[in-house]
């Protein structure tokens, strides 16, 4: 069938049949009020029929300047505003910025600190994948997964709100190591969640990992080969789940992470099953982590005595930490003030968004959201 192709001033592309039949490109907008957009991302699709040919992401709805707020608070005042950055991992966000502070100073926090962060840290990964893995079944159609991630993630938020006295903003890490020590029968708490929640996610994979329907919307989708995760700079789960073994805590250990050593778990099959059941797998390491942590939780000071007004040498830093959604640094520059002179941040989310459009194209409407989703990106990082 002989067809003849225009372009009319929007730039869609209209098709003419021999036999008269007109076919238009649509142009449609996912978001930026959309619930499976996970925050304000705005997707300028082109669709022929059910099918994406174009998508272009539109970010910055949520950009509130944090590196340059960084640069206009002291060091010490700019650990909280990390917790807006990727705000389902806080704790996570504080031990890349307080650890770049500590390189430039050429600080060791003391070996409990140290721990201590560690068992913070792989609580926060386990909060974090509780809700992209929760709100991912409910995507594609599942209300159950997301009250039982939920339900498991406030034992972790009120562990948090124990311990620092914030549940979500927890302003806990310093440079030289953390705010407060453990409050009476905190660790028997966290030892008794952490039992709780090892048989909860035993179930959550037998009600997700074998779905009939969860498995057909989400394997042979959104396949990303090896090398094209590379080319991407993929870091976290989306990596590993294409076959990259790749983890800084194995590959670039740092703090307590050089004494304890780390079982990363990697996928072949590189589609957005895969992605999800990295980080499903991923619970269990952190839940083995966290119980390791505890054992060999060390006595000691929980910090090095700093100065209040806190003026790090000249010089630079990039200090980066597995996050759990991949790999997460904090650049800064010091001319020797209380202020950083420059704080650039690597956001894993908005380096792995950029892949989404490739990820789409070809692919029919419904699986748009099945393929978002398994990028598992929060948009207070990708904006900024």
């Amino acid at each position: 069938m002989a067809t003849n192709q225009d372009t009319d001033l929007q730039g869609l592309t209209t098709t003419d049949s021999s036999e008269g039949v007109k076919t238009q490109e649509m142009l449609l907008n996912l978001g930026p009020q959309h619930p499976s957009t996970h925050g304000v991302l705005r997707l300028i699709m082109t669709l022929e029929g059910e099918t994406i040919t174009g998508c272009t992401p539109v970010i910055g709805y949520l950009h509130r300047g944090l590196e340059k707020i960084l640069e206009n608070r002291t060091i010490m005042a700019g650990i909280r505003y990390m917790d807006n950055s990727d705000y389902l991992s806080p704790m996570l966000n504080e031990t890349a910025y307080v650890g770049a502070v500590e390189q430039l100073m050429g600080m060791e926090p003391p070996r409990r600190a140290q721990y201590i962060r560690l068992l913070t840290n792989e609580l926060q990964r386990i909060a974090s994948h509780l809700v992209g893995i929760g709100t991912y079944g409910m995507d594609l159609g599942a209300s159950t997964p997301i009250l039982w991630a939920f339900r498991d993630r406030e034992g972790i938020l009120s562990l948090f709100e124990a311990l620092g006295g914030s549940r979500f903003n927890v302003n806990y890490m310093r440079v030289g190591g953390v705010l407060h020590d453990f409050p009476k029968d905190w660790l028997k708490e966290c030892e008794t969640f952490l039992d709780t929640l090892e048989k909860n996610m035993k179930e959550m994979d037998a009600l997700l990992s074998g779905n009939e329907i969860f498995m057909s919307r989400t394997q042979g989708v959104g396949y990303i080969d090896p090398q094209q995760a590379l080319a991407y700079g993929l870091t976290g789960p989306m990596l590993r789940a294409s076959g990259v073994n790749w983890d800084l805590r194995v590959n670039r250990p740092y703090m307590a992470y050089r004494e304890v050593p780390v079982n990363t778990y990697v996928r072949q099959e590189g589609d957005c099953y895969a992605r999800y059941y990295v980080r499903l797998q991923e619970i269990t390491e952190s839940i083995r982590l966290c119980r390791v942590a505890i054992d060999k939780m060390p006595g000691g000071a929980i910090s090095t005595r700093t100065p209040i007004a806190l003026r790090p040498p000249r010089g630079e830093s990039y200090f980066a930490v597995e996050s759990s959604k991949g790999e997460l640094g904090v650049y800064l520059i010091s001319d020797g003030s209380e202020y950083p002179w420059r704080a650039k941040l690597r956001g894993p989310s908005f380096i792995n968004l950029q892949i989404v459009p490739e990820l789409m194209r070809g692919h029919k409407m419904s699986d748009a959201i099945a393929i978002l989703g398994s990028t598992d990106i929060v948009l207070g990082e990708v904006d900024r």
